[in-house]
């Protein structure tokens, strides 16, 4: 007999690391769009759509928990070298991206600059458990 509501352990981790001198708001606009991404890139990671008992619908949602960790300016610069070393499904937010008001003014303040000089505020990172463990070193869990 198995227990449908027993803790899974998956091979893959989805985790943000967001600088640690953001406001509240900024904190969560930045997840939101951090993660927004990844099941466009990395299928898997979504479940199946949800009804309630009256069969309404409601969007599909990550299949896994999302880890939202915090570290300062220097700990984001040496995770965003080390996933983009080890070639993990990344996505950045620089503080350019709080001046914009669309995707396409968003692309291009990210094109602007090179990758050793962002002003990296937050990132987000799916790949193999134990690359994401590294790549997050020195990061604390989100208080």
């Amino acid at each position: 007999m198995t227990d449908d509501n027993a803790p899974v352990r998956f091979d893959t981790k989805i985790a943000v690391l967001l600088r640690d001198d953001l406001e509240t708001w900024q904190r969560l606009n930045v997840t939101a769009f951090l993660v927004s991404g990844l099941g466009t890139q990395v299928p898997e990671v979504i479940g199946e759509p949800y009804a309630d008992a009256d069969d309404t619908p409601y969007l599909p949602m990550f299949r896994q928990p999302v880890m939202v960790f915090a570290g300062s300016k220097e700990i984001l610069t040496g995770a965003h070298a080390k996933a983009v070393s080890r070639g993990v499904t990344l996505s950045v937010f620089t503080s350019d991206l709080f001046a914009t008001g669309h995707d396409e003014a968003n692309r291009a303040a990210v094109r602007a600059v090179r990758r050793d000089g962002m002003d990296l505020v937050g990132l987000a990172v799916h790949g193999p458990r134990n690359a994401v463990d590294k790549i997050l070193t020195g990061a604390s869990m989100h208080p």
